[in-house]
């Protein structure tokens, strides 16, 4: 068996027999885990929370070790963003682990029940899917999320973190198993990858001997692409965010400046964060001049077309690639639309089916974006930047799952569950 001081020295020939070794022992985990009583999974929960506080400073040691090197590779500033931790967001994670801790047990939880005319009776029964594998960039508090969300879920987990992070994703998984063995529960319930070699990843797409069950990508789309492409378990797919909000000819001038702005420039490096704004023409000339001016004010680049052009000043002309972009960033593409059919049409053909957004005043307006809009999150009159699972009071998240399949939308405690039917008799016998 491996051990935590032989992962670290591991090389990368020996890559293929760590991953098998990791994936027997996740297996081994998940079978106590998916029986595990919720007072047992709870307290390992707050035990996590008091670790990570007590490992405050060890944490900041790591991450500013990788904040260094991310410098001296030349990382944008979204992505320094992403991995900078702080005695706040530190507070944060922890937080978001108590939070875990409130929320429901989903396994066991009956989701639908009813009788036969035969006298059967038949219950729809959420259990654990098993072993998850999280395969993630440059977000630390992906660490304790994923972690804490399939340990609640009754699923082991093996992490593998991206290695621009990998002595902050360290720090923090060393407090995830404190809190484990407080709990009694197998330290191999939260696994982490040690190494950053590549061929790791590849690995948990074949499957790890059938020891994986699902794997959730969280990153770029280069990232994304190869697991979708490549993997040979199933896929919960967080494809990036190209994020749009459709400003309406009913949209109220004040409220449309404030959560446009929020929207984009709150935190540029998020998924949530506005990438795309769409201009009904009918109120471009009293409405963007005043949008465009305040996101200029706190430094945002404004990249528009030509009647954008026309009626605000400074902006950069835009080229068909920056409606497929995920800036990430202080700039912003901005397009006046016909109306709401164009600003639809625009948004299928560009959007990533993430989140998208219509500010209006038009509850009939607000409908028809809702019902033809095919995102995993789609807001009336509210900043982009509620999409996330704490904000939809599922404690934390995973990620935003855009496809059609199992997960949409935030990851959190029940969508890492599946079902299986309990079906009650009194003898009956088929005929």
């Amino acid at each position: 068996m491996w051990d935590g001081n032989m992962l670290d020295k591991v090389e990368t020939s020996d890559v293929q027999a760590l991953m098998a070794d990791i994936g027997r022992r996740a297996r081994a985990a998940g079978r106590v885990l998916a029986t595990a009583p919720t007072e047992a999974k709870n307290r390992a929960l707050a035990e996590m929370a008091k670790a990570v506080r007590a490992a405050t400073a060890d944490i900041l040691r790591g991450n500013a070790k990788d904040i260094e090197a991310m410098k001296a590779n030349g990382q944008t500033a979204a992505f320094l963003d992403r991995g900078t931790l702080s005695e706040e967001r530190i507070e944060a994670i922890a937080g978001a682990l108590e939070d875990i801790v409130a929320l429901a047990d989903p396994v066991g939880s009956v989701i639908a029940a009813w009788d036969r005319p035969n006298g059967l009776r038949i219950e729809r029964v959420r259990t654990p899917l098993g072993v998850i594998g999280v395969i993630y960039e440059s977000r630390p508090n992906v660490t304790a999320d994923a972690g804490a969300l399939c340990l609640k879920a009754g699923n082991a987990v093996i992490l593998r973190g991206g290695s621009d992070t990998i002595h902050s994703n360290k720090a923090i998984h060393a407090a995830l198993q404190t809190g484990l063995k407080a709990a009694g529960l197998p330290a191999d319930a939260i696994q982490m990858v040690p190494v950053t070699d590549r061929a790791a990843v590849g690995e948990m797409l074949k499957g790890l001997d059938g020891n994986l069950d699902v794997i959730v990508p969280r990153g770029g789309k280069s990232l994304v692409g190869r697991v979708q492409q490549e993997a040979r378990v199933p896929v919960f797919a967080h494809l990036e965010g190209l994020v749009h909000i459709f400003i309406d000819k009913a949209a109220d001038l004040e409220k449309a400046i404030d959560i446009v702005v929020n929207s984009k420039l709150r935190r540029t490096g998020i998924c949530g964060a506005l990438e795309t704004l769409l201009v009904d023409e009918a109120v471009a000339a009293s409405h963007l001049p005043k949008i465009v001016k305040a996101l200029q004010d706190k430094g945002c680049e404004i990249r528009g077309d030509a009647r954008v052009a026309g009626l605000c000043d400074d902006v950069v002309p835009a080229s068909e690639a920056d409606w497929s972009t995920e800036y990430l960033d202080a700039i912003l593409a901005v397009k006046v639309v016909p109306g709401l059919d164009a600003a639809i049409e625009h948004i299928a053909r560009w959007g990533s089916s993430h989140t998208d957004c219509i500010l209006t005043e038009d509850d009939a307006a607000a409908a028809e974006f809702f019902k033809r809009v095919d995102s995993a999150i789609v807001l009336h009159n509210a900043s982009t930047q509620f999409a996330d699972g704490g904000e939809f009071g599922m404690g934390a998240e995973i990620g935003i799952a855009t496809g059609r399949m199992h997960a949409r939308g935030p990851v959190g405690v029940e969508q890492l569950t599946s079902f299986k039917y309990r079906v009650h008799g009194e003898g009956q016998t088929r005929p």
